[in-house]
């Protein structure tokens, strides 16, 4: 019998594992073979350790993914051989592509080949290339749309790990699974929620009037941001460094208003937020994460009944989540209220549903257990802070079982609301870049720019090609490399960076939702002790935080030189 969470059976503390062929869960997509997991190594035998007593022997297997990263004895071995397959990668693009996905080389370069003809191709039927309008003007447009697409590009290359990262670190899905889902939510949050109306401005970053009359100039500039964010946003995705995509654009736009507006031209107060947003983020993503790291360990692995604990606390949470989400998200009521009762109602539904999933995939096991009789057992002795024994056997899988599935829903729910949201980051300067051009040639007036929605739906096309060709870079990064992530840890961090940027951008504090996840998964490392940080990838990860915004802003002052003199050219 094949368990709902990829295991058979456990006799005598082994977790005996099928490997001919897996089957996940519906809400899976399909049915894998363990070749298809990305950490899957043949023949091996790992020890799934969570205290000083208990080893459990298992072969690799995934529930939706693969069970490789829950193992902690060997972690420093793994960390060599996912180094050694990346180092393979890197001989190539599309081997590299190819071995995230387990395709050939060619079905690599043929995806790769589909996805450039289809961006230089649909712009062509695209009405906001400009109909009716001059040679030189749909031209340019032409041109302005592949910027917005190679930013859109980077943000899908370098953002797709803020959602799926921590879910394929600790084996929720593999690579294929995570892409597949974010490329299908990542397009719908951008063509569904992304933002509609946009300012020439983006981001309230420069002074609208200091570029009065300066159309050309303004253009330039524009067109400069989008091409030196994404420059810089490939570079931190080919060596796996998670960024700010906001920090990128704002960068760019700064270095362009300070060299062609000179001072005045910069909202400095808007620049001090991001900045502080540096430190805030991390902070508050470590120390939350920390806490409900903590708050698993001490309510769920010290409980009598670890399984049936976590099979109750997950749709309380599902509940706090989805009624979350659906208020900040989802067009409510104006009327508080009804707005509230709504978003309660999805929480319940929400939480209901998720329950019923649950009992169906794990309750032949649930059935099973029996409560502990160990001194875990007895929670009043037990401080907050105390080391705690995970549990093992059954109650192990059950808890693993129901956090895998915790962690595939908030992935999700991430991967829709980052479509919706730093998609603006690509599109705001490209639709402001066009209204400006198809402006010059009607002789329209200024003020709000009205996005069309196949602008954004060029941006969300964009950023599923970016997480497809490029995304399993960072993914490694944020997955593997900061600290070892099991579904427990993984929904952890992940539960916590969603809250934080959630009620963060509601309360109108600076954040950053990459800085806000990285410091998260620290957060997860340092509940385990410091020891189980990777200082080494923190250094690198902190020190391109750093040089984002002066290296996005002087290359936007180089790009800029360089445009202008080509459409002095040109017109």
């Amino acid at each position: 019998m094949t368990l709902p969470y990829g295991l058979s059976s456990v006799k005598n503390h082994s977790l005996l594992l099928k490997t001919s062929h897996l089957c996940v869960p519906r809400s899976a997509l399909g049915c894998f073979s363990p070749k298809e997991s990305p950490l899957f190594k043949k023949n091996s035998t790992l020890f799934l350790s969570h205290n000083k007593h208990t080893s459990l022997p298992l072969k690799l297997v995934h529930p939706l993914a693969t069970f490789s990263s829950y193992a902690e004895e060997d972690g420093d071995q793994q960390m060599q051989s996912s180094h050694e397959s990346e180092a393979k990668g890197n001989a190539g693009d599309f081997s590299g592509m190819a071995q995230a996905f387990h395709i050939s080389s060619k079905t690599a370069r043929a995806i790769t080949i589909v996805i450039a003809f289809s961006a230089l191709s649909l712009p062509f039927f695209m009405k906001s290339l400009g109909q009716g309008l001059a040679l030189k003007t749909k031209l340019l447009s032409y041109a302005t749309l592949l910027f917005g697409f190679y930013m859109a590009w980077n943000i899908g290359a370098n953002d797709v790990a803020n959602a799926m990262g921590t879910s394929v670190g600790s084996g929720a899905l593999t690579i294929r699974q995570a892409v597949i889902t974010a490329a299908v939510l990542e397009f719908a949050g951008a063509l569904l929620m992304g933002t509609h109306v946009t300012s020439t401005m983006q981001k309230g970053i420069l002074m609208a009037n200091v570029f009065q009359g300066k159309d050309m100039l303004l253009f330039s500039g524009l067109l400069s941001s989008l091409t030196a964010a994404g420059t810089w946003l490939q570079v931190a995705s080919y060596f796996g460094w998670p960024v700010s995509t906001t920090h990128c654009i704002v960068g760019s736009m700064v270095g362009f208003g300070l060299v062609y507006g000179g001072a005045g031209a910069v909202f400095w107060s808007s620049l001090a937020k991001v900045a502080s947003s540096w430190v805030i983020s991390p902070l508050m993503g470590a120390l939350v994460s920390f806490l409900v790291y903590k708050c698993i360990r001490r309510f769920v692995y010290s409980a009598p009944n670890p399984g049936q604990a976590a099979a109750t606390a997950a749709p309380v949470a599902v509940f706090i989540g989805v009624a979350s989400i659906s208020s900040a998200a989802f067009p409510l009521s104006k009327i508080f209220p009804i707005a509230l009762s709504q978003a309660l109602a999805c929480g319940a539904v929400g939480a209901i549903i998720f329950d019923r999933i649950i009992r169906d995939k794990l309750g032949h096991l649930l059935a099973k257990t029996k409560p502990l009789d160990t001194p875990q057992s007895h929670p009043k002795s037990i401080g907050f802070l105390s080391e705690i024994a995970g549990p093992t056997d059954t109650q192990l899988e059950i808890v693993y079982g129901v956090f895998g599935y915790m962690q595939v829903l908030s992935a999700c729910f991430m991967s829709f609301a980052h479509g919706g949201s730093d998609v603006s980051n690509a599109i705001g300067p490209l639709a402001a870049a066009l209204s400006i051009l198809q402006r010059g040639a009607t002789g329209g007036g200024g003020g709000e720019i009205l996005i069309p929605m196949d602008v954004l739906a060029w941006g969300g096309f964009g950023i599923v090609a970016g997480l497809t060709m490029w995304g399993y870079r960072v993914i490694a990064t944020i997955g593997k490399k900061i600290t070892e992530l099991t579904p427990t840890r993984g929904f952890a961090a992940e539960f916590a960076a969603a809250s934080v940027v959630l009620f963060a951008s509601k309360l109108g504090l600076p954040i950053s939702a990459t800085h806000t996840l990285v410091g998260a998964v620290m957060g997860v490392g340092f509940a385990r002790g410091l020891n189980s940080v990777r200082a080494e990838t923190v250094r690198e990860i902190v020190a391109s935080w750093l040089v984002t915004i002066p290296v996005g802003g002087t290359l936007a002052v180089i790009y800029t030189w360089v445009f202008n003199k080509i459409l002095s050219y040109v017109l």
